[in-house]
């Protein structure tokens, strides 16, 4: 899912343009430099105001603040949620977080209950809520997913199809869990930008139940730490039905049939 830069200049203008509308439901990724976040004073006084006829507005806005070698006082995500207060959002759910592997600033606000298909970086500061309709979830933050939070993933996006994990910080608590996390629904899984614990959290059959996965994205070296240089088959439950895996390139070793035997 790609981020635009061109929130001011090119989105707002557009949407002023639609006066009479009577209903919005808007899905926005936004990169800005040198600003704040989209919180619901701006979307008020931006957007709204000029859409007198409005009576439904449903939304989704990730934004990433780059502001490099200037000092911007950010809201807090208190004073997010306080500025959704007295309008017409209706229940609201957000969330700041700082990467600090890359020193950007990441903010979310979407209604309740959640409307879309797709839920992008989605961080340790993940508060719960149920997401029905979320299909495809982007996992980023600078520090580590540990076993809980993929176990509440696992209840709060009961029909997830596609989970993208994007974390090179290694797990602190390793520790196994008797209670196996089960992503029933999960197609594709994408581990290409991790630290290899989240392949081991994700496809060790110990940990992990991925009974429909079809599609695995990761880097050769990854599986082959988890499998011991395929002298191990901790994978075999979860990876039996794989059709597609998108890795780089490799020579495939003798025993790669008993690991994928689809492919």
């Amino acid at each position: 899912m790609m981020f635009t830069s061109h929130y001011d200049d090119q989105i707002i203008p557009l949407l002023r343009r639609m006066i009479n509308l009577k209903e919005l439901k808007l899905f926005l990724a936004v990169l800005k430099n040198h600003s704040t976040y989209i919180d619901g004073i701006q979307l008020h006084d931006e957007i709204l105001i000029h859409m007198p006829q409005l009576n439904k507005f449903t939304f989704s806005i990730n934004t990433i603040i780059l502001n490099e070698n200037i000092k911007i006082d950010l809201p807090s995500n208190e004073d997010i949620q306080h500025s959704f207060i007295g309008k017409i959002y209706g229940k609201v759910g957000s969330y700041v977080y700082v990467r600090s592997e890359d020193n950007v600033v990441v903010s979310h606000v979407y209604s309740l209950p959640y409307q879309f298909q797709y839920f992008l970086h989605l961080a340790n500061y993940f508060q719960g809520d149920m997401f029905h309709t979320v299909r495809h979830l982007t996992m980023h933050d600078g520090r580590p997913f540990e076993y809980n939070l993929f176990k509440i993933i696992s209840q709060r996006f009961p029909l997830l199809k596609e989970l993208c994990v994007i974390n090179c910080i290694p797990q602190k608590n390793k520790q196994h869990s008797p209670i196996l996390i089960i992503f029933p629904h999960l197609i594709l899984l994408d581990l290409v930008k991790i630290h290899v614990d989240y392949a081991e959290q994700l496809l060790f059959d110990k940990n992990t139940h991925l009974p429909s996965l079809l599609d695995l994205c990761i880097k050769y070296k990854s599986l082959a730490m988890i499998t011991n240089d395929f002298t191990n088959n901790p994978i075999r439950g979860n990876c039996a039905k794989i059709k597609k895996l998108l890795a780089d390139r490799f020579i495939r070793p003798k025993n790669f049939h008993e690991y994928f035997p689809l492919l």
